[in-house]
């Protein structure tokens, strides 16, 4: 064989009991589990390298089902901020906002749309449109030689309506419509795993549950599956809910609900409203998944939080709109007083907006404080022309622990990588739910933890060889200490990496090996083969 891991304790991704174990590599698959107490005459495996794995647990490769590294696995080879997490699938294209499919004025648009999320991109050669295009992309990344993880990808379903419809608030024409379904067919036909929204954010927020619906039938139709951030998480939250669960029951589409929170004071102890509603759903068939992050705090840009009506036109429209004091006032009062709809129905409270990076040097002195106020807001949206990025310390710490808790829970990050001081769950996600949430707080066992991070998101994507320690499962594998792993990522220091694991494979290659990273680049494009009418 080529590897051995000597008296593993096996934690399959199936959430049940863990047992101890030799686990065999060889050609980048799992080819042979012998475990303690087999019976006589079974010889234990050998390979040309073994590695005694006493004490420590063998899992799945984690699988972030919602990251924001569309940019950044093709900037950065080492991608340490997650394969040193245990990360060895991230899935792309979230919020509705990506680079693909588009065509020149769409990507220029969505480029500076989500600066703050990934960088303008200077530093990318931007040489794909389709989808498809995209995942070659990620493919030859780096000379050719790959990227640090694995990728799949969502249909961004803003930059769709920005490619057929625009930047206008108003429902869609037949021709628009039809075009929007083609396009969402031909990603999905080309390797997307579904269909991703943002609608708290322009212009995908100005898509009504109609619209929707139509292009959830043809997520349908692939397979595949509708994932929304949807239209409030604060003020009328368990109603949004409500609403994707109901035109995903229409539709006929399998749902995912990204980052399921509920923040700010109106929520406050409020999850268990949340979980009777799921339940209800999914007693009557819906199928239904969920994930979050284990933080309170919520990150996103600070041009989010403006009303729509003030994002229509695009990035420059919203520029004109802050140097005119008469219609930047006009934002201020919706944000201040009756509570946009980009933040979520709240009326800001900036004391709660912290500044993690700005895009113009110039202004890095405000990374790391409070926004004091809109003044400050504005200057900061003119200066760093819509790129500042934003911590929300809105979150609730019992909501976070009753989501989790629940049966179709899985983890995802959420994790933006741009900015000076970036949330730490970018860096810390899967570290701190073992460390923080099984060995501290004992919120859930190992066993169902680890299930909810690989095998459980594994079979949303509908991976049939990832996701479980199985005989003839792709390599993808995490080697950890269950008393030692720990997010070393912090607030005051977001990029510190975590502890406690010392090894990570990617189809059979050691990304982490001894703790450090390794130069190997085994990651490529996973791709949905499933076609229309299935």
């Amino acid at each position: 064989m080529d590897l051995v891991f000597r008296d593993a304790e096996v934690v399959d991704g199936t959430g049940a009991p863990s047992y101890r174990a030799d686990v065999a590599i060889e050609g980048g698959r799992i080819a042979a589990i012998v475990k303690e107490g087999a019976a006589a005459g079974c010889l234990r495996p050998t390979a040309r390298r073994i590695v005694d794995a006493e004490g420590l647990a063998l899992s799945p490769g984690f699988i972030d089902m919602h990251a924001h590294s569309d940019l950044a696995l093709l900037r950065d080879p080492d991608h340490s901020a997650k394969a040193a997490q245990g990360v060895t699938l991230e899935v792309l294209g979230q919020d509705g906002l990506s680079y693909a499919p588009v065509d020149d004025r769409t990507l220029a648009q969505v480029r500076r749309a989500i600066t703050g999320w990934n960088g303008y991109g200077d530093d990318i050669d931007f040489d794909w449109r389709t989808v498809g295009e995209y995942l070659d992309r990620l493919d030859r990344a780096h000379g050719g030689r790959g990227i640090a993880v694995n990728a799949a990808y969502l249909v961004p379903q803003g930059t769709v309506r920005m490619y057929a419809v625009g930047w206008e608030d108003r429902p869609a024409t037949g021709h628009e419509l039809d075009r929007m379904r083609r396009l969402v067919a031909e990603g999905l036909e080309q390797g997307a795993f579904g269909m991703s929204s943002g609608l708290t954010y322009t212009p995908g927020m100005y898509a009504k549950d109609a619209e929707l619906t139509e292009l959830c039938r043809v997520v349908a139709e692939y397979g595949g599956y509708y994932c929304p951030h949807h239209r409030s998480y604060g003020a009328g939250a368990l109603e949004a809910y409500g609403e994707m669960i109901a035109l995903t029951r229409e539709a006929g589409c399998a749902l995912h609900l990204a980052h399921a929170t509920m923040n700010f004071g109106v929520n406050e102890g409020r999850a268990p409203e949340l979980l009777a509603l799921l339940d209800e759903a999914l007693g009557a068939g819906a199928d239904i998944s969920l994930d979050t992050y284990p933080y309170t705090p919520g990150c996103t840009t600070l041009v989010a939080l403006l009303p729509g009506w003030a994002s229509e036109g695009g990035p420059e429209a919203v520029l004109a709109r802050l140097r005119d004091e008469g219609t930047a006032e006009r934002i201020r009062h919706h944000l201040e007083v009756l509570g946009s709809d980009g933040c979520h129905g709240v009326p800001v409270d900036w004391d709660t907006i912290e500044v993690s990076g700005v895009s113009a040097p110039g202004l890095a002195e405000y990374v790391g404080r409070r926004v004091d106020g809109w003044a400050t807001a504005r200057r900061l949206l003119l200066e760093d022309r819509l790129g500042t990025t934003i911590l929300q310390h809105v979150g609730h710490e019992e909501n976070v622990r009753a989501i989790m808790r629940h049966r179709v829970h899985t983890g995802g990050s959420d994790g933006i990588l741009q900015g000076t001081k970036p949330h730490p769950r970018a860096y810390g996600t899967f570290p701190r739910f073992l460390g923080r949430y099984v060995r501290e707080l004992g919120v859930l066992s190992l066993e169902e933890c680890v299930a909810r991070l690989t095998g459980r998101p594994a079979a949303r994507l509908r991976l049939s060889d990832r996701g479980r320690i199985r005989e003839g499962y792709v390599a993808d594998l995490v080697l950890f200490d269950p008393e030692t792993v720990a997010a070393g990522s912090t607030y005051a220091s977001p990029r510190t990496l975590p502890t406690g694991i010392p090894h990570v494979l990617v189809d059979g290659r050691f990304v982490i090996e001894d703790g450090r990273r390794t130069d190997a680049l085994p990651g490529r494009s996973l791709r949905s083969n499933r076609r229309g009418g299935a």
